[in-house]
């Protein structure tokens, strides 16, 4: 059983108000809905908006990339420090991708870099551009068709196998020099578990 408060009774010296028109309550409510969805609805239109512009950033890179099996971005540090692949800083265009088996475990590397970042790159592999040969595409077919990597277009291109006694790993680095001033450069590299 509950028990009920005694309703209280309005003072006697104030007037009664008459009952609000239908039309002033219906202006009232379309006023605190309008509010409602201003102060929710923008913020969260904002949200979803933001969302999109960055999610669809995300897919135009992962298409460009997917395509060839390419992962956009870094390799993370442990694949660089494993493999000897020491990219240099403010490089371009870097996509990674990485395969293991039980005999052989690859990374294939591509970035676009300038003539000292090229330089500062091939010191950090243990080697230097006087071991790049011209016209030598270093990366065979088999590692070409595993990320769809073609070297016939605009060069000039060279490429060095820079070998190193196992553990460590071999690289094989093509370089494609249709833009001077900034290589494009290719790098299996390649280890024996």
């Amino acid at each position: 059983m509950t028990a009920s408060l005694p309703r209280q009774a309005s003072p006697p010296d104030e007037p009664q108000r008459p009952p609000e028109d239908p039309h002033h309550k219906f202006r009232r409510r379309a006023l605190t809905l309008l509010i409602i969805v201003l102060l929710i609805g923008v913020p969260a239109g904002y949200l979803v908006i933001s969302a999109n512009q960055s999610r669809n950033s995300g897919k135009q890179k992962e298409e460009k990339y997917s395509a060839t099996g390419l992962t956009a971005g870094w390799p993370s540090r442990v694949q660089r420090r494993l493999y000897q692949v020491p990219i240099p800083g403010k490089s371009t265009d870097v996509a990674y991708y990485e395969t293991n088996n039980w005999k052989t475990s690859r990374l294939y590397v591509q970035f676009g870099t300038t003539n000292a970042g090229l330089d500062k790159f091939l010191k950090g592999v243990g080697t230097s551009r006087a071991a790049l040969k011209k016209d030598d595409i270093t990366i065979g077919p088999r590692d070409q068709k595993v990320v769809r990597w073609k070297f016939t277009g605009a060069g000039p291109w060279s490429g060095l196998v820079h070998k190193q006694k196992d553990p460590a790993p071999t690289q094989d680095i093509v370089v494609n020099w249709s833009k001077p001033k900034h290589p494009m450069v290719y790098v299996v590299s390649r280890t024996i578990p």
